[in-house]
């Protein structure tokens, strides 16, 4: 077993075998003169200013474990890691029953950390923010309403001179999380949306134009005046574009941020079971941002090379831990210590079969 807190032992002759952890230390990290170790990984966009952070400060500490990082998208991470092609998968959206099935091995989730998606627009002569409720933007997406003055936007914009220009809708092209967790929000405060559109990774858009990744969004509307979308926080600040604030269930209007996200996550952190994949969308509590989520790692139980095991689980240990204080100030929040401590048990159940060889 690759316990989080132990370091690896060896077995003897060149055999196939569990590979067992004892002792009960922190696990060590890699030494400046060890053997280094090059770990890949795939997947969601939505966390990747964070996950780029964690990587940059983890190399200061275990220079000799490289990390690599591909932000394509939820669906393709799954996918590499399904064909073995990483070392870990990201996806803001679980893996659900079926696809775990599907997948050759045992797969372990490890929220890393929760997120909001924004809702983002350029309305370049708006001086005021702009109010949505979950209803009128579940019209806007499903070509509704098509122009920024109609009526019912207007209702919830009192004294706001909105522009007569249409509507440009811009929506992810590729299988992603953030999707997932805004379809799965609109779903949730609309019927008309969750009958005829639904929930997922990828879904068949009424209207609108796609772009690739959080990246691909985010620029569109930059670029497009009247466009709307939505992308992860980090990616609207760091694009400078504004967003909306959104009306969660408590019937506030409140923008996108990170309390806002504890906010949302704070009561399923505390009902969790072993089982993570759980939704925060929608979430109760004045304060709670509607379109909030977590964002998963995702790494087989079991590992078929100890070297890649171990140090795979050593930098997942570091980032549940002190990886932590890097997520507010990227406009993530931070795991609650309920999750913290699912998360360290999902880490000692990781295991490596790859042989091992006597030195």
């Amino acid at each position: 077993m690759l316990c989080r807190r132990c370091s690896l032992g060896v077995a003897a002759i060149a055999v196939t075998a569990v590979v067992v952890l004892a002792g009960c230390g922190k696990p060590s990290l890699p030494t400046a003169g060890g053997t280094s170790v090059t770990l890949t990984g795939a997947g969601a966009s939505f966390p990747y200013p964070l996950y780029s952070k964690w990587i940059a400060e983890y190399a200061k500490v275990a220079p000799q474990v490289r990390i690599n990082y591909q932000s394509i998208g939820s669906g393709g991470g799954i996918q590499q890691l399904k064909a073995g092609t990483v070392d870990f998968g990201a996806s803001d959206a679980p893996l659900s029953d079926d696809e775990m099935k599907a997948m050759p091995r045992p797969v372990v989730h490890i929220p890393a950390t929760a997120g909001a998606v924004a809702v983002v627009y350029n309305l370049p002569f708006l001086k005021e923010t702009l109010r949505l409720t979950g209803p009128v933007l579940s019209a806007i997406f499903l070509g509704q309403i098509t122009r920024w003055n109609d009526r019912r936007i207007a209702d919830v914009n009192p004294g706001v001179g909105l522009p007569e220009s249409a509507i440009a809708v811009t929506h992810r092209s590729d299988g992603s999380g953030t999707t997932y967790l805004f379809t799965s929000y609109l779903a949730a405060v609309s019927r008309d949306w969750a009958q005829k559109v639904g929930a997922g990774k990828s879904v068949s858009w009424p209207v609108g134009i796609g772009a690739k990744g959080n990246e691909g969004v985010a620029s569109m509307v930059r670029q497009t005046p009247g466009a709307v979308g939505y992308v992860e926080l980090a990616y609207a600040e760091g694009s400078d574009l504004s967003h909306a604030y959104l009306q969660n269930a408590a019937g506030s209007f409140v923008p996108p941020s990170a309390p806002g996200v504890t906010a949302a996550a704070s009561g399923a952190a505390d009902s969790m079971g072993e089982d993570v994949r759980v939704s925060i969308v929608n979430a109760s509590g004045g304060d709670a941002y509607p379109i909030s989520g977590f964002t998963y790692l995702l790494v087989y139980r079991e590992q078929k090379d100890a070297a890649k095991g171990k140090a795979l689980v050593a930098f997942l240990d570091w980032a549940i831990h002190q990886g932590q204080v890097f997520a507010e100030p990227l406009s993530y929040a931070a795991l609650p210590s309920a999750v913290v401590k699912l998360d360290e048990a999902a880490l000692e159940s990781i295991q490596s079969t790859g042989a091992s060889s006597e030195k």
